[in-house]
């Protein structure tokens, strides 16, 4: 199993920059995919960034150009680089990862950060 642990999130003004982390730990694996999901309460949650493990990268419309993504592989961790924050940024950011047991492996095991708060005030 994987285990994420977030960091990174906070307040911050519009116009500003975070930077947040998600590192993935647990017994051995290996990392297919990682990526940042974000939900504001009462809403679905949606796709921000990912990153896969040969460095192909995406982003959702709403991001693109101000957000960037990056993984550093010997750490096992992902990192959202924030700019131009806007107020409809503000959401629960959730770092998720895609692994198998082996690279070889055909199952595919998700999973989920516990959530970091991002907060962009006007």
């Amino acid at each position: 199993q994987v285990q994420l642990v977030e960091s990174g999130g906070g307040l911050v003004q519009a116009g500003g920059s975070l930077r947040l982390s998600c590192a993935a730990s647990g017994s051995a694996f290996s990392i297919d995919l990682m990526g940042w999901y974000r939900q504001v309460p009462g809403k679905q949650r949606e796709l921000v960034a990912t990153i896969t493990n040969d460095g192909k990268t995406s982003f959702a419309d709403s991001v693109q150009g101000r957000f960037t993504i990056s993984m550093d592989k010997p750490k096992n961790t992902v990192y959202l680089h924030m700019n131009s924050l806007k107020p409809e940024d503000t959401a629960d950011y959730y770092c998720v990862v895609n692994s198998r047991r082996t690279p070889l492996s055909d199952i595919i095991l998700t999973s989920w950060g516990q959530g970091t708060q991002v907060t962009v005030s006007s």
